[in-house]
């Protein structure tokens, strides 16, 4: 019989092909082949609750939360007034919490892994716990504060800090913790020297297969254009600003050299402010497809315009995948291990992005070398199997808890 594992997320991990949940996906399939999987986790997408009988199969039980956005930030500023960062009872459920306390009382799980530092505040007492902390979330509002106003600025700068305490304290409580790049972990050691000891990281994968460009996809521009795609969840605030940024800055000069240019923004919920920039020459915003591949496949380019990122964009490793050449910001790349100019090409300013761009489409190539890259670097089987040693095996002790040198 398998040992009970609890996994504990800050969204439901699935389905498998979608922004942030890409990762918790392939982490808890692993994971179900050798633990009997408890999971807990909240649904903050209506469209999302369809998915839970294709979850299931994967789980011995399940508590899914539906978290409700507005209700949640309003909830999430009684940690003004408690001195947490306001990340933490966002996503406060009693619900949730009696049920993994039950499930620990009872003896059904030995070990757990939580997803995210929002998810480590459930987790109960066992003699295993695993934090993927995917990246240091609290750096991302440091960045976000000096592009904002008054109090926004004010507010974000708190959220960097109280968040940076929070992350500080489970790493030091947890057995491990993993994030998703060298560059994530290192921050997180120099910020947590004391626990630097337990601290790791596994790169993401791709799912080269689905991911293919050997596959016939339907050409979703019309004829003439040449595609410019981003492809992300718009009513995410660093995409919000890549794709103004892009849209205002580069993509006039793109235009004015290559006038059958478009650029197609990718991506559920886009706000008002991306909606907005469909108003523009040369700008497309299609929200919510049921595929982005098509996409991939007959861009000129794909382009990562983040001015404002942390841990790995698996938008560009899926790029990469489907052999679309991508341009992408310093910011955007950081944590992938591939080449500029081979695999990829950077860009920072508005003026060399355009020329990036520009010379992407001129050249009218697919890159075969950057999803040979994808195929010998991002393969989830062999990317996971670092988490292994930190759980418990099926014939060891339960308290037996085994730390590799990370």
């Amino acid at each position: 019989m398998k040992p009970g594992l609890l996994f504990l997320a800050h969204r439901i991990p699935f389905p498998p092909n979608k922004g942030d949940k890409i990762r918790s996906f392939h982490l808890l399939r692993h994971l179900a082949q050798r633990y009997e999987i408890h999971l807990g986790a909240f649904v903050d997408d209506p469209d999302d609750w369809q998915h839970v009988e294709s979850l299931a199969h994967y789980c011995a039980s399940m508590k899914l939360i539906p978290l409700h956005p507005r209700r949640a930030k309003l909830a999430s500023l009684t940690g003004l007034f408690t001195g947490q960062a306001l990340t933490l009872p966002y996503y406060r459920s009693a619900a949730l919490l009696r049920w993994v306390e039950g499930l620990a009382a009872q003896g059904r799980v030995s070990c757990g892994v939580a997803y995210s530092s929002a998810a480590a505040q459930f987790m109960p007492r066992l003699p295993v716990r695993i934090l993927d902390m995917v990246d240091v979330d609290s750096d991302k509002w440091q960045q976000y504060a000096p592009a904002q106003r008054w109090p926004l600025s004010w507010l974000y700068a708190r959220e960097a800090r109280r968040l940076a305490e929070w992350e500080a304290r489970v790493a030091r409580d947890f057995e491990a913790t993993v994030l998703v790049s060298e560059v994530e972990a290192d921050l997180l050691r120099a910020r947590v020297p004391d626990a630097r000891h337990k601290i790791g990281a596994y790169e993401n994968g791709v799912d080269a297969a689905y991911f293919s460009p050997e596959a016939d996809f339907p050409d979703p521009y019309a004829a003439g254009v040449q595609g410019i795609v981003f492809t992300g969840a718009m009513d995410y605030w660093p995409n919000i600003d890549a794709v103004s940024w892009f849209a205002e800055q580069v993509l006039p000069a793109v235009r004015e050299a290559v006038p059958e240019a478009r650029f197609v923004i990718v991506g559920s919920r886009p706000s008002e402010a991306v909606k907005a920039l469909s108003g523009q020459a040369g700008v497309e915003v299609t929200g919510s497809v049921p595929d982005v591949r098509p996409y991939l496949a007959h861009a000129a380019c794909a382009v990562a315009p983040l001015r404002i990122a942390r841990g790995v964009q698996n938008k560009v490793l899926e790029a990469m995948a489907m052999a679309c050449p991508v341009v992408a910001t310093p910011q955007a790349a950081e944590g992938i291990r591939a080449e500029d100019g081979r695999d990829y090409h950077l860009a920072q300013d508005a003026v060399t992005f355009a020329h990036q761009v520009i010379a992407r489409i001129r050249e009218a190539s697919r890159n075969a070398q950057a999803r040979r890259h994808i195929l010998e670097h991002y393969d989830w089987a062999r990317n996971l199997r670092a988490v292994d040693p930190l759980l418990p095996g099926p014939d060891e002790s339960v308290g037996t808890t085994r730390m590799p040198a990370l």
